[in-house]
């Protein structure tokens, strides 16, 4: 329990400096439009997202309660597994304190994204096995289902864990649950809870499918294996990562669950094919909390030392505290950039980016409001005739999304793209008469535009260097009807 409120407090104190995120923005645009999927995401978060908008309005702090409320109840499930598991306090503060200060746990508890519930329902996934083994009860196969369904209706990448936790289990006494009815009912419910999902990407064609393929072949950074375990350390910290490697090597001699078994062999699974894949770093971090839990028990019975134990707890939760301004936007900005140059590190995003003064992530909370201004002040500019016919193109889905979340007040109309699930939504009935648009090639324009001007300029110094500072132009009379133009723009990444 303290360790649960110590974590609610320090992501609510967090929570409401810097602004919206990029991917925030488009969540809530996304759940405005309540569908049963997304080019790039299941349905539940851009519902949660929109609604948490639509009840905290322009209150960052209100909007990322959610996620401060889920990274909670991980930091109290990963203690009560280590309890469940076999350990005491001590196990349990580990556990816990490895999950609090975690460097991406304390960066999930702050954004509102598809990763919100991931670290959450893995847990509950080993927490039910563990019970299931406990209790010889096959019918907990159907809380396994649901946790699945669920999650899987939040993000997809639990798919990829359920085929190795399934391979790892199988290699476990834990097969014999085949002889029996309710692992089969459990993934028929976790299927059924899915199926609208399904039948959504398959009525658009799978557009997920491209857009992970368009990640392994570009956009992510390519690593080798050392530098993906590496990878590991740093998001999960230094001394945690003891924590989880003992988690590791307590499930390779003699475990006494068999699910603690079964985790260790799918995350080897998941690390080469994450790896091989050009899967992102993160991608592996919603196994640690159990493994954390397991390692902690195994280190609780090697530590018996009431001074050792205090060590341990004191190391990690200074180790924590140090590298926390790097994942949690817990310093002023002027402060974190001086902080960020004197330890000399930068996190990476994983992706083939020019970076600023800032990481990705805390670059992508700044300059979407003052954009929306600088676009609306060019729109207001415009002749009356053609204010009635124009519309904001973003190159991306932050700018038409922060366009769709503050430019609603100033006036304008809602933009469009070709990025992701706005190409889905079409030109909206614009026909490409007058568009805004930020950035991008005057020798495009002048292939596909018979006129263009630059009327304004982005002024975001904290921004991504490809926001700020960037041209604001009115391209005028499109040669082609925009309809007839808009597969071109396509654009799934």
């Amino acid at each position: 329990m303290v360790l649960a409120a110590a974590s609610f407090v320090v992501h609510a104190l967090a929570n409401g400096r810097y602004g919206f995120f990029r991917d925030e923005l488009y969540f809530i645009v996304c759940g405005d439009r309540p569908d049963w999927g997304y080019v790039d995401q299941p349905a539940i978060v851009p519902l949660l997202a929109s609604w948490s908008h639509d009840i905290f309005g322009a209150s960052v702090w209100g909007f990322r309660l959610l996620p401060a409320l889920v990274t909670t109840a991980t930091v109290g499930l990963t203690a009560e597994l280590a309890w469940l598991a076999g350990g005491s306090r001590f196990a349990q503060w580990l556990g816990g304190l490895c999950v609090l200060l975690g460097p991406i746990f304390l960066l999930q508890g702050v954004l509102f994204s598809t990763d919100l519930f991931q670290a959450l329902t893995w847990l509950g996934l080993g927490w039910v096995l563990v019970r299931l083994e406990q209790t010889g009860d096959e019918r907990w196969w159907l809380a396994f289902g649901a946790i699945a369904g669920f999650s899987l209706n939040t993000k997809y990448l639990l798919a990829f864990y359920l085929v190795a936790l399934a391979v790892g289990l199988l290699a476990t006494p834990r097969r014999k649950s085949l002889l029996h009815p309710w692992v089969y009912l459990g993934a028929l419910l976790a299927v059924l809870m899915l199926l609208p999902n399904m039948l959504w990407q398959q009525a658009h064609g799978w557009p997920f499918l491209e857009l992970g393929e368009a990640g392994a072949n570009g956009k992510n950074i390519q690593m080798s294996l050392p530098d993906y375990f590496v990878q590991q350390l740093v998001l999960t910290g230094p001394l945690a990562s003891i924590v989880w490697i003992c988690g590791l090597w307590a499930g390779a001699v003699r475990p006494k669950l068999a699910v603690a078994r079964a985790v260790p062999l799918a995350w080897l699974i998941l690390l080469l094919v994450f790896d091989s894949s050009h899967g992102k770093a993160y991608y592996l971090c919603p196994i640690y909390p159990t493994l954390l839990a397991f390692g902690s028990v195994r280190i609780e019975q090697w530590a018996a030392n009431t001074m050792a134990r205090g060590v341990a707890l004191a190391s990690v939760a200074v180790s924590g505290v140090l590298t926390a301004p790097f994942f949690l936007p817990i310093l002023p900005v002027a402060a974190f950039i001086r902080y960020q140059k004197t330890v000399g590190f930068m996190p990476s995003a994983g992706e083939h980016q020019n970076i600023g003064s800032l990481p990705q992530f805390y670059a992508d909370m700044f300059g979407w409001r003052q954009m929306a201004e600088r676009v609306a002040a060019v729109y207001r500019s415009l002749p009356p005739q053609e204010r009635a016919r124009a519309v904001f193109y973003g190159e991306n889905y932050g700018e038409a999304a922060a366009i769709d979340v503050f430019g609603r007040p100033l006036g304008l109309p809602p933009a469009i793209s070709g990025h992701n699930s706005y190409y889905l939504w079409g030109p909206r009935g614009h026909d490409g008469s007058v568009m805004i648009i930020i950035g991008g090639s005057t020798k495009h324009y002048a292939e596909v535009f018979r006129s263009f001007v630059v009327a304004g300029r982005t002024d975001a110094p904290y921004a991504m260097p490809y926001e700020n500072g960037q041209p604001i132009y009115v391209l005028r009379d499109l040669k082609v009807p925009l309809q007839e133009f808009w597969p071109s723009v396509k654009h799934y990444e």
